[in-house]
């Protein structure tokens, strides 16, 4: 695979980094006095020098003879240096920032390359949104390595997304530059069930030989997971036990490790090597949905492999899990991953293993950061006017919209409950006794139940799907957001028909994003007005937006991680057990829509 990421190609630059190596021509840049944290070997060098020119590594050992006078000599002083850090999967948007402004918070730690799945924007606006990302994208020096989103919707037939993207349209994308795979193909039950359509774009993407991402959610290591990896399907990040990435690493698929704002899978996980003996060529970390104010407060990859030493894994393993090994998951191991002769010359700086703390980050040769900052400007980037309006909810919603109608004589009927894990990209489906009064049911804060309902706002369409919530410990009050995957549609949840239509109209009103109001008051709102899902302001201003809206969450009485992530989940038709989109209740064991009412 040619690689547009660098900033010279190694057919051009062969031949210079050959005479460089060989003394015949000086060095542009070269590191001495580093400790080499070597991936390829598993093993750290002292006093090693690297020697580079055209943006890549020409020597690594003793480079004294590649100085010249024009030589910029970088001394490392005994510390540690390791190839740039690689995230195999992550989705910008829920970052909630601009691609820009996202680059300009992970580069100072480390991360010098990503590979962004973005179904989130290509579900509301379709693949010209992911255009417009890939545009955002090329104003910086982090290397954004998309993935042509997969599931546009997520599940078809089960929700109404502002798009649609069918295997032509991801033959199309192959031939895009930027395009370095496909994102996760989160329809499993269609590779399993043998349709066209999913095998449809797998194939296009094995056509192009580009790799095919995964998301096998299902707690199974049998048949469904083999034929899942068969169909072409390299890795996957959906494990939440440890049971789950040991059996998709001995089937050879790369097992990527979770680690993000609201998704906390390593501690189990991580068990998968640190209690058996196995090889971790197969393993990443992987950060997939990361908030702003986690990347400000605790960091990116770097914070990954911190959390990697807790759970007992040896530094050098861990540095590889982001590194060489996502370099080889995407086929770009011959570019990336590695500090060796003719790789890019992506080299991050480390105090030490134990804390991992970054202290210059090299990106192509260049200091793109140093100390906590970023070294190199970013230019400005505006998306399209059309990209910015994109609340399309047909009826006007009011208090009234959000009667649920019983359709009974009985005092009370059984009804399905999704009931939400803290810090868990999972749910239960529960059956719950609730109350008909006046034909119609409530929320039922003594059991901790909740209203919920999602609107459809893409294409005016009216539909709305209705369902009850457990988990959230809300006394009064409600939230909406419009950041609720895949389909992204308008979600509401609350105690009461006032607050919730409140909390609708703010983010109609706003262009979308993520609130929190209590007895009709606006307690917090982060405004998403790109998409729905993303705001261009610097990454401080959207985490100060994002920590408001966190403590708004804890006074009306919500105590877990990063809740409106896990609220944005209810809609996920891919992940079992319960969900519900505009259309219904998913029952995602059988994949068929379920009734709210339990027939008893």
């Amino acid at each position: 695979m040619q690689n547009h990421f660098c900033k010279t190609p190694l057919w051009e630059a062969g031949q210079t980094l050959a005479a460089v190596a060989g003394g015949s021509l000086p060095a542009e840049i070269v590191i001495i006095n580093a400790k080499l944290v070597n991936v390829c070997t598993a093993e750290i060098q002292e006093n090693i020098s690297v020697a580079i020119a055209k943006g890549r590594i020409a020597l690594v050992g003793d480079a004294e003879h590649c100085i010249g006078p024009q030589t910029e000599v970088i001394d490392a002083e005994g510390q540690y240096i390791a190839p740039g850090f690689l995230d195999g999967h992550i989705h910008i948007e829920s970052s909630m920032l601009s691609v820009g402004e996202y680059a300009r918070a992970v580069v100072p730690h480390g991360t010098t390359g990503i590979y962004p799945d973005p179904h989130e924007i290509c579900n509301v606006l379709g693949l010209p949104g992911v255009e417009c990302m890939i545009e955002d994208s090329k104003r910086t020096p982090l290397k954004t390595m998309f993935v042509t989103p997969s599931c546009v919707p997520a599940v078809p037939g089960f929700e109404d997304t502002g798009s649609f993207v069918g295997p032509s349209d991801v033959a199309k994308t192959m031939e895009w530059d930027h395009i370095v795979g496909l994102g996760e193909m989160m329809n499993f039950p269609g590779i399993l069930s043998g349709t066209d359509h999913a095998h449809g774009i797998v194939g296009e993407t094995l056509k192009a030989g580009k790799t095919v991402t995964g998301h096998y959610s299902m707690p199974e290591t049998g048949p469904g997971l083999n034929a899942y990896i068969a169909s072409g399907i390299r890795c996957c990040h959906e494990s939440t036990r440890a049971e789950d990435a040991l059996a998709k690493m001995r089937l050879g698929m790369y097992a990527q490790l979770r680690e993000g704002s609201a998704w906390h899978d390593l501690h189990e996980v991580s068990k998968a090597i640190t209690q058996h003996k196995v090889d971790t060529r197969f393993v990443c970390l992987i950060s997939d949905d990361t908030h702003p104010h986690t990347l400000t407060s605790q960091g990116h990859l770097d914070y990954l492999l911190r959390r990697a030493l807790e759970e007992g894994i040896d530094p050098i393993t861990a540095i590889q899990m982001v590194t060489i090994n996502t370099a080889q998951c995407y086929q770009m191991d011959h570019e990336l991953g590695s500090i060796t002769p003719g790789k890019c010359a992506d080299i991050v700086f480390l105090k030490d293993l134990e804390h991992m703390e970054v202290t210059r980050v090299l990106i192509d040769g260049s200091v793109a950061a140093q100390n906590g900052q970023m070294c190199v400007p970013i230019p400005p980037y505006t998306y399209p006017d059309w990209a910015q309006h994109s609340m399309h909810v047909r009826d006007e919603i009011t208090p009234e919209s959000f009667r649920i109608q019983a359709d009974t004589d009985q005092d009370s009927v059984t009804v399905r409950v999704i009931e939400v894990i803290p810090a868990r990209v999972g749910d239960y489906e529960r059956h719950v006794k609730l109350p008909v009064t006046d034909g119609k049911l409530e929320s039922d804060t003594t059991q901790d139940i909740l209203k919920t309902f999602v609107f459809e706002r893409h294409h005016e369409t009216g539909k709305f799907g209705a369902g009850f919530v457990k988990g959230f410990g809300i006394q009064c009050g409600a939230m909406a957001s419009t950041v609720a995957h895949d389909a992204h549609n308008l979600l509401v949840v609350g105690t009461n028909d006032e607050d919730m239509a409140l909390a609708a109209n703010t983010l109609i009103r706003c262009g979308g994003g993520m609130t929190a109001v209590q007895n009709g008051k606006v307690l917090g709102c982060t405004p998403l007005p790109i998409a729905g899902l993303m705001n261009d302001k610097p990454v401080e201003e959207v985490a100060a937006l994002v920590a408001e809206l966190e403590e708004a969450w804890k006074t009306i009485g919500c105590q877990m991680p990063s809740p409106f992530m896990t609220m944005a989940l209810i809609p996920l038709a891919c992940l079992p057990e319960l969900r519900l989109t505009n259309r219904g209740l998913v029952d995602c064991t059988t994949f068929q829509f379920a009734p709210l009412i339990v027939k008893e």
